[in-house]
C-alpha cells in the first residue's frame, strides 16, 4: 500500500564493515537500493524511520518515497532487512524501485474474525493454517490484510485460499486449495496424542524381552 512518506537517502561510497560502523555511530545506516534503469545504489538511510515503516500496519508492503541524491524521489519498498539479534535494531535494508504502472508480487497476511459454531456448539478446535497469502497486483491495491469471516464453519470443514475474495485486479498466485484455517474434533485430537504418547511405551515389551533371551543365552553354558 502506497504511503505520503518520504525518506532521504544519502549515498555512499565505500563499503565494508568499518563504514558500517561509522554509519550506525550518526545514527545512520547503509542501504542499497535495486531495480529500474539506474541500476543499484550504495545508500545511507534512517534505521528509525524505516523501523517505523516495518512496525506499520502495512509493514514491509509499504510503499514510500525515497528521496536520492541529485535525483527525484522514487517510489521503494522494504525487500529483504537485517536484525542486531542483541539489540533488535536495524543493520542493513534492501529497497526496491517500485514501477506504480507494473504488477508485482506480494504476500498479505490474513486474519480470521469471529467464534466457529464447530467450537461453540461441538466442541471443537479451531486451527489457523496459513497465515498470509501470496497475491499479484498493481502496487496501489496492495491492501494492508485480508480479513476471513469464520463463524460457519463447522467441525470438519475449512476455509481455502480460492474462498478469499480478491478486490480490484488481484490474482491468486498461492495455490487455491491452500486452507486458511479448520475446525478439528477435539476426540480426534486426543485420540492422535494417546496415539502419539503410546507409541514410545508400546516398544518396550520387545526390548525387554529381546534382553531375556540373550540372558538366557548366556546362562546356558554355565549350566552346562
Amino acid at each position: 500500500m502506497r504511503k505520503d512518506i518520504t525518506i532521504t537517502a544519502e549515498a555512499r561510497d565505500s563499503r565494508g564493515k568499518n563504514e558500517a560502523r561509522r554509519l550506525r555511530a550518526k545514527g545512520s545506516m547503509p542501504a542499497v537500493v535495486y531495480g529500474g534503469p539506474n541500476g543499484p545504489a550504495a545508500v545511507a538511510v534512517s534505521p528509525k524511520e524505516l523501523t517505523r515503516i516495518l512496525h506499520s500496519k502495512t509493514g514491509h508492503n509499504t510503499i514510500f518515497n525515497l528521496s536520492l541524491p541529485g535525483s527525484d524521489s522514487t517510489p521503494v519498498m522494504i525487500v529483504d532487512w537485517q536484525y542486531d539479534p542483541i539489540r533488535d535494531s536495524l543493520l542493513h535494508v534492501d529497497l526496491k524501485r517500485i514501477d506504480l504502472t507494473k504488477r508485482i508480487t506480494v504476500k498479505v497476511p490474513v486474519v480470521t474474525e469471529g467464534d466457529p459454531k464447530g467450537v461453540k456448539l461441538q466442541g471443537g478446535i479451531h486451527e489457523i493454517v496459513t497465515r498470509e497469502i501470496e497475491i499479484e497486483c498493481l502496487p496501489d491495491e496492495i491492501p494492508e490484510q485480508f480479513t476471513v469471516n469464520v463463524v460457519e464453519l463447522l467441525v470438519g470443514q475449512n476455509i481455502r485460499a480460492a474462498e478469499i475474495a480478491l478486490p480490484g485486479s488481484m490474482k491468486l498466485v498461492s495455490p487455491s486449495d491452500a486452507v486458511i484455517s479448520h475446525v478439528v474434533s477435539l476426540r480426534a485430537e486426543e485420540t492422535t496424542t494417546a496415539e502419539t504418547a503410546g507409541a514410545a511405551p508400546g516398544t518396550e515389551p520387545e526390548v525387554i524381552k529381546k534382553g531375556k533371551k540373550e540372558e538366557e543365552g548366556a546362562e546356558a553354558p554355565k549350566k552346562k
